[in-house]
């Protein structure tokens, strides 16, 4: 258990101490941005299956006490949950975005705003975000309660992190951008700030995410040993 910590504390450590930070800013001078950001990818990689692993381990050990369960209620809400999480997730990553890796080069260009960024301007984060906060209500151990709470402390937070750097690095043209969209999903759209648009909702974004929702929906209790089905069915 005390590995999984370490490792979630280093996990943590290498986005909130390093990234967006003048340490971050010091190495990419020294190194170039380009092979910072692939050490940065690696370091990021290698910190995914440090957690996975010690995760694995944990969840398997005598200490792992379970801290509370909502009942099984809360896991028959897999397929809706993340299925909602993919819808924003997914689709992330497939729009122009200044909140994305090296989205900063799109200042003074002009940003379609559209699809889900019309919901939220870190689409990608907000999916992680559910699929994470599903998985900590359904695991109740310490092992799923670190591992999961680490992506799910990575991905609000990081949300803020991400438009405080974008703010100083953009300026008016961040500022553009912000004024159209929301970081809390449908807070633009609550205020009037933008609108939903379901040509752009339900396009070709939307049925890649759905394709990668039912390969993940099918492959799941293969992969991770937990069928994400209120009856434990395994596909195969």
């Amino acid at each position: 258990m005390i590995v999984l910590l370490l490792a979630a504390l280093i996990f943590l450590g290498i986005h909130f101490l390093v990234s967006g930070t003048p340490l971050r800013n010091a190495v990419a001078r020294t190194i170039g941005e380009s092979p910072y950001l692939g050490l940065f990818s690696l370091l990021s990689l290698i910190g995914i299956a440090w957690l996975a692993v010690s995760y694995n381990a944990a969840e398997a050990s005598s200490e792992n006490a379970i801290l509370y369960d909502l009942g099984i209620g809360s896991r028959h809400a897999a397929i809706p949950v993340i299925a909602l999480a993919f819808f924003l997730g997914a689709q992330g990553l497939f729009v122009k975005n200044p909140t994305a890796v090296q989205g900063e080069t799109l200042a003074g260009k002009a940003i379609a705003i559209e699809g889900v960024l019309r919901i939220t301007r870190h689409p990608f984060l907000w999916g992680v975000a559910i699929w994470s906060a599903f998985h900590l209500a359904a695991n109740g151990d310490i092992a799923s309660v670190i591992f999961f709470g680490t992506f799910f402390v990575l991905a609000v937070l990081g949300t803020f992190s991400i438009d405080a750097k974008r703010r100083r690095k953009m300026g008016a043209a961040w500022q553009a951008f912000a004024a159209k969209t929301s970081n809390l999903p449908f807070a633009a759209i609550a205020s009037g700030r933008n609108r939903l648009n379901g040509s752009e909702l339900f396009g070709w974004r939307f049925w890649a995410a759905a394709a990668l929702f039912l390969v993940m929906l099918f492959a799941h209790a293969r992969l991770f040993r937990a069928s994400p089905f209120p009856t434990g069915w395994v596909p195969f």
